[in-house]
């Protein structure tokens, strides 16, 4: 799921550039009203999830591992399903990122399950 990350920069990045996202930034509001340590926790927490399950893909054994991307990449694309549908580029990155997000879950449910040794 970590391919998704550069969408997820690439939009950010942009998003700067949309009129009064820098102002509504300097007044203390973020994408969920005031920006609290809270706040900014939560969001860190979700951009660090598909960081995070590169070295878990790796590092965990087959069955964690297919079904932590299967929730991950449903919960992930789940959320580019709500937050995309403002301005183009982010429709045009969410569905970059819908497509990865779906093709992790399809690898994940379809990776041939191995036998127990």
């Amino acid at each position: 799921m970590g391919e998704c990350d550069v969408c997820y920069i690439y939009a950010d990045y942009f998003g700067l550039y949309v009129p009064g996202k820098l102002q509504r930034m300097l007044k203390g509001l973020g994408p969920f009203g005031v920006t609290t340590q809270g706040t900014l926790l939560i969001c860190s927490l979700v951009l660090a999830i598909p960081s995070v399950m590169i070295f878990l893909s790796v590092a965990l054994k087959p069955k964690p591992n297919r079904w932590l991307n299967i929730i991950f990449g449903v919960i992930y694309t789940a959320i580019i399903l709500r937050t995309m549908w403002s301005w183009s580029f982010f429709i045009f990155y969410g569905v970059i990122e819908i497509v990865l997000t779906g093709l992790v879950v399809w690898y994940a449910w379809n990776w041939p399950r191995q036998k127990a040794a």
